[in-house]
């Protein structure tokens, strides 16, 4: 079974955009989008730097952009694409990505949801100084003790003993000082604590546009981040998507699904990287592929003719 993934925020690099504009209609499709995400998507995807993409309100809606082009590229023809894929995923903000690409929503209301989505974590993290931080290693018990103790928050599981802790500046570096025996601490290069809390007023932000999108059901099965469960009714896909902003992210459920569904090749969507790496950790024999560049594509392509034969959503 063929399966998509769409990264998360801080998978973006300055000018990962730029060799896939040398595509035919894709800078006019990224122009056309910058006026929905109400950014210059061509400008912060070739040449911003590195603290101008990290930004939340251009980050978010350059990952989901980025995602959709490169899905574009490789399946021209949506509604064949859909035959050939058995499964879709995607990594915190990534999971608008998929959720496109299962059909639940246009290309155009994925954006404006993102938009409003990555405006709405950008205030709510103005609101208090927070952050995150990666803790490698170290027993999964005693590391969720710690992070308890110091009133953090398990924002994202990701697997394979990566843990990623969310909360105050304070409460984070209470944790530097005092870590989990075992663990390595990476402090992350994000604006707020996502995925937890302090997102709520993110969440009554997008709880107001949610009715105003146009949702389908899921054509190919979804992987929501909320519980590692496929999701068949478009609505719930996007009340999952709106209560995310505050809800840890359980990658390693969504790998168990996954391997569950007979995954046998997982592609992952630029800017890629992160994700197939965390699936050859976690899941054994399972063909990845990272769709970087269009110099990709033809590999991407052979692994689709190669995997999408097969019974897609047994």
């Amino acid at each position: 079974m063929l399966v998509i993934v769409a990264p998360g925020q801080g998978a973006q690099t300055p000018g990962f955009l730029s060799p896939w504009l040398e595509l035919d209609g894709a800078a006019d499709r990224l122009q056309r989008w910058s006026a929905v995400a109400g950014i210059d998507l061509v400008r912060f995807g070739t040449e911003a730097g590195e603290e101008e993409i990290k930004d939340t309100a251009v980050a978010q809606p350059l990952l989901v952009a980025a995602g959709l082009l490169t899905a574009r590229a490789l399946f021209p023809d949506a509604a064949e694409a859909r035959k050939l894929v058995g499964a879709v995923a995607g990594h915190s903000v990534g999971e608008i990505t998929a959720a496109a690409g299962a059909g639940v929503l246009s290309a155009e209301d994925a954006l404006t949801f993102v938009r409003e989505r990555s405006l709405a974590m950008a205030e709510a993290a103005a609101r208090t100084a927070t952050g995150m931080a990666a803790l490698l290693g170290g027993d999964p018990e005693a590391v969720a003790a710690k992070l308890a103790e110091h009133g953090l928050t398990a924002a994202n599981n990701n697997g394979g003993g990566q843990i990623v802790a969310a909360g105050t500046l304070e409460q984070l570096a209470a944790l530097k000082a005092d870590p989990p025996a075992g663990a390595r601490l990476i402090p992350l290069k994000v604006a707020g604590a996502f995925h937890t809390e302090h997102m709520a007023p993110g969440v009554e932000r997008l709880a107001k546009l949610a009715p105003t999108l146009t949702v389908s059901d899921p054509v190919v099965s979804y992987v929501s981040n909320k519980d590692g469960e496929v999701v068949t009714s478009g609505a719930e896909v996007l009340a999952r998507l709106v209560s995310q902003v505050s809800n840890p992210v359980r990658w390693d459920l969504c790998m168990e699904t996954l391997r569950q569904l007979g995954a046998t090749a997982v592609i992952e969507l630029s800017p890629a990287g992160t994700l197939t790496n965390l699936v050859k950790r976690n899941i054994k024999g399972v063909a990845t592929l990272a769709l970087k560049t269009p110099a990709d594509l033809d590999k991407a392509r052979a692994l689709v003719a190669e995997h999408s034969g097969q019974e897609q959503n047994a």
